[in-house]
């Protein structure tokens, strides 16, 4: 556009790409990648990217059977510009439409209207996008999702900008008058800036939010996890400095005393030295670590080692590591650069050598988030040339992706811990966590993990009253990772002995549920379904409510605004189970049920259908619902989890007045010869007989693996 100015005797034409003097915004071209996926690129993206880290394969056989879905068209008005080597990139929003996502949040659901500086670090007690996971995806609940990917501090104005060329403006008010003035005005737009001359952006569409979370989770990750059968049974992280001798009597109390127990977790003190590392086992507290591990295993129990990266001049590869590490230190450490192949090689050998072929099972991955203050600042450097902003954002990523490696070369499934991960994580064999401890905002995360790609472990550690002890364990039971972490006080699930027998039952019902468990797990690594999700996944959740955010006061509260009232406090544990958590100094709750009939887990009695419920369910359980049409397959309580080809009888419990038919999952429960065809899916059916009568019947796979022999049914529902 040209304007022309006139000043006496001389007239200037002066060129207008934009207000701003950049490159005038240009229309994203969307190419279609997989059914219901496309991808846009614009300006020069980074080399170094979240989905190229995790380097997984699309499940594109998956993908099709979701079946392929129109181009959301509102999303062809979306827009890219570079300015200041940044790109800015614009995403139309619909009126009343709803935002998920935005990486690991832990106050909230909802994310439209918020602002989110997506970096890697320790979650720091408010949702500012420096979190565990700032995966820069969101969902939308008209059936859409929005992947930029890039490892870079992405900052995301969700429904926040608002633009003076928007074809769907704010109405302007006048405060003075207008009771109703709204000091956030409507937004119609998601503006993201990249600090990079270019992104890529993927867009993921579907029926429902949940189906937009599966195309996420199969292409971009390959699917999800299935971790082995041990890592879906309880465990405990013993104190700093155990010795082997005292693991072996923390084992031995939880067999007498008849607590669950299937992985065990050594904190630093397994090691010589730590903070920083060199990764050998202490000879005075583990002076003979196989004989050590292969004692566990033979009560069927693995061992989880912690670590970080940061290496110890007494490691035996330190000299050779030099000159691959970057040019500062964590805790006088130097940081090995992960991306290079000498690096990768130096801790394979090292890792195989003490760890994996002695029989260790997994790692706790600690220290790859922040503080800022404990990690490289952004002016370090590394030698393979990558950013330390794009270092800091891969590094938990990369080192996921490198332990799982060693594992599956030995067709051995593993299931660990990490502070740090990213886009396209979702097959990764690794559970979340942090030093944060509020269950509350524990169960939210939970929530929130499952629109980015991520499994979160709302872990108990500690407790100040018994019953805020058994209200964590309860929730720690119904998590991807049931984990009490005792390495700084020791803590016990017996050590409120008045709620010693509730915690003992809740921590039975997670190994009664078992097969449930895996085969939830079974559809994320097969369909994309998040194990644990937010109720908006759920199909026929619908609940809108708003409140005030407090009364108008000139010094704290002198904007009133309306809020929207977040679900955060229940999620759904596979197709069927709603599990509505209690929290300390609470008799009552309020659950929102999502339309259809449902059931109480424990009576079979029918609750309500699309309803609001307010209970006082007391003390020693914690509330959970079972949808119409629900079965629950369940093993007699074990303290272990099941040996590999072990055999077992199974009650399935159904819930409901009609006629369903539904799968069960299962295979070695070890290795990766899943992948090779080596599962089995046996088919569960309800029917009403001549009488109209529920009955149950099981068609079992034909020559495939199958733990299950012995079938009864319960019918729950009266």
């Amino acid at each position: 556009m040209q304007v022309r100015l006139v000043v006496p005797g001389i007239i200037y034409f002066i060129l207008l790409l934009s207000f701003s003097g950049s490159q005038a915004q240009e229309a994203l071209q969307w190419q279609p990648m997989a059914p219901g996926v496309w991808k846009a690129v614009s300006g020069s993206p980074d080399k170094v990217t979240p989905l190229g880290v995790a380097g997984n394969i699309p499940n594109s056989t998956a993908l099709q059977k979701l079946g392929d879905i129109s181009f959301p068209q509102s999303l062809g008005q979306s827009y890219a510009e570079q300015f200041e080597h940044k790109t800015f990139l614009r995403f139309p929003l619909q009126r009343e439409e709803q935002l998920y996502g935005l990486g690991l949040n832990f106050k909230t659901v909802q994310q439209r209207g918020t602002i989110r500086e997506l970096q890697v670090d320790h979650y720091g007690n408010g949702d500012n996008g420096r979190t565990h996971a700032p995966v820069p995806f969101y969902v939308s609940d008209k059936g859409y999702g929005i992947l930029v990917n890039a490892a870079r501090h992405i900052k995301v104005y969700a429904g926040i900008a608002v633009r003076k060329d928007s074809e769907n403006p704010p109405e302007e008010m006048n405060r003075n008058t207008q009771r109703n003035w709204n000091p956030q005005p409507y937004s119609d737009n998601v503006e993201v800036i990249v600090p990079a001359e270019g992104a890529e952006i993927y867009l993921f569409a579907g029926n429902n939010t949940l189906e937009v979370v599966q195309r996420y989770n199969l292409f971009a990750g390959g699917g999800g996890v299935l971790p082995p059968k041990w890592g879906l049974g309880f465990t405990h992280r013993t104190p700093t400095l155990f010795s082997d001798r005292e693991v072996m009597n923390e084992v031995e109390e939880f067999e007498k005393r008849g607590y669950p127990l299937s992985f065990i977790g050594l904190e630093p003190g397994w090691q010589t030295y730590s903070y920083p590392n060199n990764y050998v086992w202490d000879k005075d507290r583990f002076p003979q670590p196989d004989q050590f591990l292969q004692k566990l295993l033979d009560k069927n129990i693995r061992v989880n080692l912690w670590i970080n990266p940061y290496i110890s001049s007494k490691s035996p590869f330190y000299k050779e590591m030099l000159p691959y590490t970057g040019t500062h230190t964590v805790w006088a450490g130097p940081v090995p650069d992960l991306t290079l192949p000498p690096v990768q090689k130096l801790f394979r050998d090292l890792f195989i050598q003490q760890h994996i072929s002695k029989g260790v099972s997994g790692y706790k991955i600690d220290e790859t988030d922040g503080y800022d203050v404990w990690l490289w600042p952004n002016v370090a450097k590394f030698p393979s040339g990558i950013g330390a902003d794009q270092m800091r954002q891969i590094y938990g990523l990369t080192i996921q992706k490198l332990t799982a490696a060693w594992f599956k070369e030995r067709n051995q499934r593993t299931y660990g811990l990490s502070r740090a991960s990213h886009a396209g994580a979702s097959s990764l064999p690794y559970v979340i966590y942090n030093d944060y401890y509020n269950h509350r905002d524990f169960i939210t995360a939970l929530c929130n993990s499952s629109f980015i790609g991520v499994l979160w472990t709302p872990e108990a550690r500690s407790s100040k009253t018994s019953e805020e002890w058994l209200r964590r364990m309860q929730s720690v039971c119904f998590s991807p990772m049931a984990m009490l972490n005792a390495w700084a006080d020791g803590t016990k699930p017996w050590t409120f002995p008045d709620v010693a027998n509730e915690v003992k039952e809740v921590m039975q019902l997670r190994m009664q549920l078992l097969p449930y468990l895996y085969n939830s797990f079974s559809q994320y690594a097969f369909e994309g379904k998040p194990p644990v999700r937010a109720m908006n996944l759920e199909p026929g959740f619908s609940f809108e409510a708003t409140e005030q955010k407090g009364d108008l006061n000139s010094t704290e509260n002198p904007y009133e605004m309306a809020v929207k009232k977040d679900i955060r406090d229940q999620y759904m544990l596979g197709d069927y189970l709603l599990v509505a958590p209690m929290f300390a100094g609470d008799t009552k709750r309020t659950v929102v049920l999502p339309r259809g009939d449902w059931y109480d887990f424990y009576t079979g009695e029918w609750v309500g259908n699309g309803s609001v419920l307010e209970i006082t369910p007391g003390l020693s359980k914690i509330p959970l619902f079972v949808k119409e049409g629900g079965m629950i397959p369940m093993i007699p309580a074990l303290l272990h989890t099941p040996k590999k080809g072990a055999s077992l009888p199974l009650t399935i419990r159904y819930y409901g007045k009609t006629e369903h038919t539904s799968t069960l999952y299962d295979d070695d429960g070890e290795s990766f010869d899943y992948e090779k065809g080596e599962f089995g899916i046996a088919t569960l059916k309800v029917s009403k007989n001549k009488k109209g009568l529920l009955q149950g019947t099981v068609i079992l796979p034909k020559n495939k693996p199958f733990s299950y022999n012995k079938f009864s049914w319960e019918f729950m529902t009266k």
